[in-house]
This record gives C-alpha cells, structure tokens and sequence, in this order.
C-alpha cells in the first residue's frame, strides 16, 4: 500500500490485542482510512481469533511475548519512516517498541495499556503520545498501566495526553464485542484524529 502523501495525513500501523484481528479493530482502523490516513494492521497471530483475553494472552505467551514483538518489528520493516504507531492493549507492546526504536516515529497512540518505557529503553525526544483507557478498567487501571502513564507524563520527557473514559471494561473500543462503549469509542476516535492531524 502507497504511503500518504496530502499534508496532515500519516502512516499508521495499528497492532490488535489479545482476541487477534477482530473485525472491531478492522472497523478502527477503516475510521481512520475514512479520515484520509494509510493504516497498516498486521496480524500477529496469523488468523487466529480468541474470545477472551485470559485465552489471547495464554496463546501469547505461548508463542513468546518476545515472538509478538518481533512480529511486529518485521510488520513495519517495510514501511515509510515517517510512521505513527498504535496498539490495542496487548498490541501496546509492538506499538511501544516500535515507537521507541525505529528512527523517524511520529507518534504514538496506546489504548488500554501502556508499559514504562525503561522496558524498551528511552522514550525519543520528541515524540509525542496519547493514551486511552477507561478509569476502572481492571487490567489498565487495575495492573498499573494507568499509574504509569500519570508518572511518564509528569516526568515531562515527551508530550503526553492521558485520556481517561468512565467505566470498568477492558477493549471498550472494539465494536465487535460485548464490552464496546459507542460513546466512549467515538471520543476516542475523534480523539486520535486530532492527533494525527497534528503530527501529520
């Protein structure tokens, strides 16, 4: 797929969480194709589709959460430099370390977790990133994720925008499961094209 090229419009490589490439993560990402932007969504687990994340993260950690992040290493090698990276919980990982180690990153945008950058070195000068997540969400919230973003974005290393959405759910941004939150998605939405307006 070509890159983009109109001012204001951006690469984007989106990685999906722990239940695989689910029509719901397709639909996002179509949401920011509508908008005028190239998006990218590689499949790391080769088709295959879970319908929990206690079951997608067992298949993880299977294949080795090392695995996961090479395959999303090898996902990018291919494509423009210029690159905003995105990750749905699970796929918060790839998008961090890709975020963190390839050169000429624009962005990035982690939804529903988020890792301390020490886990994959430095966060680059310079590079801007939006969290999402909902405010009691058990694995965002509840595992930490949620403190560690508050304590990356008071270090002033980057610009962050923390985003926070009433509620206890975890992938409430995935139409395409029981837990989706129309509201709460489609502020999300309009909040990651901003974003990418920005750093188009």
């Amino acid at each position: 797929m070509a890159g983009s090229t109109m001012a204001g419009m951006v690469d984007v490589v989106c990685f999906h969480h722990a239940l695989g490439l689910t029509r719901g993560v397709r639909a996002f990402a179509d949401r920011l194709r509508e908008a005028g932007h190239t998006v990218h969504t590689p499949d790391l687990f080769e088709g295959r589709l879970f319908d929990t994340v206690e079951e997608g993260v067992a298949h993880a950690q299977g294949l080795g959460f090392s695995t996961v992040l090479e395959r999303g290493r090898e996902a990018v090698a291919g494509l423009p430099e210029a690159l905003v990276t995105a990750g749905f919980s699970l796929g918060v990982l790839p998008a961090q370390l890709v975020a963190q180690t390839r050169p000429g990153v624009r962005g990035a945008v982690l939804m529903e977790s988020f890792v301390p950058p020490s886990e994959f070195g430095s966060w680059p000068e310079g590079v801007p990133v939006q969290v999402h997540g909902m405010t009691d969400d058990p694995f965002f919230a509840g595992d930490g994720d949620l403190a560690a973003a508050r304590d990356f974005g008071a270090e002033g290393v980057t610009e962050v925008e923390l985003f926070t959405y009433p509620g206890d759910v975890h992938l409430f941004a995935d139409s395409s499961l029981a837990t989706y939150d129309e509201a709460a998605a489609g502020l999300m939405v309009d909040r990651v094209l901003g974003f990418l307006e920005r750093v188009g």
